[in-house]
């Protein structure tokens, strides 16, 4: 099947781009049609399929030799970011599907990156001598005081960005502060974007950032809105081949992340009363092994995706909620409160109504007001004195006398036969 692909840009006449390139035969080639867009008014394809699939920025700088006419646009393109990831975990290779990126990690990614096009350093120095404009640092929690301060900042441009995607912003804030050189840039991130929420779009998800340290009206605030960018605007690849005839309109808006700009502590704040109680029930419910039934509710369904979304996530992940922020055992202690109170309404509700049962002899709501007993009235009960027997009107032969008939019986085992 013919096919032809463009990558949308950063730029005014990108819709311009693709709307003349809806206007070209399916046999030309697109670095051909590319540099004779503007001017290609040939025959129109009559059947057109669209898809949104993500490559890498440098993808027109590679594959298209721009005209004259294409100055502008030639400009708007910006030199590609190059990003150094350091722990090519989910996240990391979550960048590299759209971006192009220089990786290094403890785990061996050589074989993922070679099948995916991606630069990989075994070691931290290898990638340190490329020089990256900006270091993302992707590690866990817990590991990355002791990554940081493996890094040899020697190798490194002094003006390098360093960045990081924790899910806590005061401790790298503190450790970045701490340990780069003063003149490298330093912007703390929280994009909350991930393999499952944002594989299919990112529109809307937040992406929490602090600018901590960015000398202003510099080439290194340039590349730190370049990274910014990236979470910004989802640039899509529109990948346009003959299937279907359609006339409606084409559109092919950005599909990007809300960008907040934030202060770490406040942040954290934020985070250990969301994040991190989001995780905390969803490892006590872990614990109760909910299962789906025949009958599963909406909310119920909820539960079970949110049980399984948290323990998805190692431990090391939750620990590091707790232990990295500030505020996350203040949550704790209200989370506990908050579970004895709701106990405490519904076992002191609970004990009211049979106290008032037991005590006060208060018939539940809905039933009669006096109570039906076993015994029935004193009225109804049968004389029964005549099966009474006195010890005093017993015999020396042991024979026993009735008060009433004055009968005697032989034996009181001829009384307990009858």
């Amino acid at each position: 099947m013919a096919t032809t692909s463009l990558r949308l840009c950063h730029c005014n006449s990108s819709r311009t781009c693709v709307n003349s390139l809806l206007n070209l035969s399916p046999a030309v080639s697109f670095t051909n049609t590319f540099t004779t867009l503007c001017g290609y008014t040939n025959s129109k394809l009559s059947k057109l399929s669209l898809k949104s699939i993500p490559v890498r920025p440098s993808y027109i700088c590679n594959h298209a030799k721009l005209p004259d006419s294409f100055v502008s646009l030639e400009h708007a393109l910006e030199e590609p970011l190059k990003v150094g990831i350091i722990g090519f975990g989910n996240f990391g290779q979550f960048i590299a599907k759209a971006h192009e990126v220089l990786a290094t990690s403890r785990s061996d990614y050589s074989e993922y990156c070679q099948q995916h096009g991606i630069k990989y350093f075994r070691k931290m120095d290898a990638l340190c001598e490329e020089q990256p404009d900006l270091l993302l640092v992707c590690s866990s929690i817990l590991s990355t005081e002791a990554v940081v301060r493996g890094i040899p900042m020697h190798k490194l441009k002094p003006d390098t960005i360093f960045a990081d995607v924790l899910s806590v912003k005061q401790f790298p804030r503190n450790l970045f502060l701490e340990v780069l050189p003063a003149e490298f840039g330093i912007v703390c991130t929280h994009p909350m974007v991930g393999p499952e929420s944002g594989k299919n779009r990112w529109a809307g998800l937040p992406f929490v950032y602090d600018k901590v340290r960015i000398a202003k009206n510099s080439v290194q605030d340039r590349k730190c809105a370049q990274f910014l960018s990236i979470f910004e605007q989802e640039v899509n690849t529109i990948f346009i081949s003959r299937g279907q005839k359609s006339d409606k309109n084409i559109d092919f808006p950005y599909l990007g992340c809300r960008m907040v700009e934030m202060l770490c502590e406040e942040h954290d704040c934020h985070a250990a009363g969301s994040q991190f109680i989001t995780h905390t029930i969803g490892r006590i419910l872990s614990h109760l092994d909910l299962e789906s039934t025949p009958i599963n509710t909406k909310g119920y369904e909820t539960l079970l995706q949110l049980t399984e979304n948290t323990v998805s996530d190692s431990f090391d992940l939750y620990y590091g909620l707790f232990m990295y922020n500030v505020n996350a055992s203040e949550q704790i202690e209200n989370l506990d409160r908050a579970f004895e109170t709701v106990k405490q309404k519904l076992f002191g509700r609970l004990h009211d109504i049979l106290r008032k049962q037991l005590v006060e002899r208060v018939p539940l709501q809905g039933t009669p007001s006096k109570t039906q007993y076993f015994l029935p009235s004193s009225e109804k009960i049968t004389d029964l004195s005549f099966f009474a027997v006195t010890h005093s009107q017993e015999n020396n032969a042991g024979a026993i006398t009735h008060p009433n008939t004055e009968t005697q019986v032989q034996s009181r085992e001829s009384v307990v036969a009858l």
